[in-house]
């Protein structure tokens, strides 16, 4: 049997910026990617913290050290720049797998979304 588990969490995270003029996505900084264990083109789902909107898209890369938390496109109505949110990566994994698995959670300064 196969399952689907958190992989890696961005937990509460700065938005910076609302692009709606984008393709779509949410461009992350490259520096939260690795530390969350994040790929371009990875799905992801963004929960806002402070209107409970739940957002799945996919991830580009953002400058590295920036900060950059911008959702694109039509997900773009669905925050605002300083918005908190938790942005979570899921695997499927056989069951058994999936009881020694360990997902890399990030817990970012969320004044400057730089990781500690």
């Amino acid at each position: 049997m196969m399952i689907q588990v958190i992989k890696s969490k961005l937990h509460r995270v700065t938005v910076t910026e609302a692009n709606l003029n984008y393709i779509g996505s949410i461009t992350i900084d490259e520096d939260l990617m690795d530390a969350a264990n994040l790929i371009e083109g990875e799905k992801v789902q963004i929960v806002n913290n402070n209107n409970g909107e739940r957002i799945e898209t996919y991830v580009i890369k953002g400058i590295r050290g920036s900060g950059m938390i911008c959702l694109n496109g039509a997900a773009a109505r669905k925050v605002q720049p300083g918005d908190i949110v938790i942005i979570m990566s899921y695997a499927l994994m056989d069951f058994e797998e999936a009881k020694l698995f360990k997902p890399v959670i990030v817990f970012p300064e969320t004044a400057t979304n730089k990781v500690l």
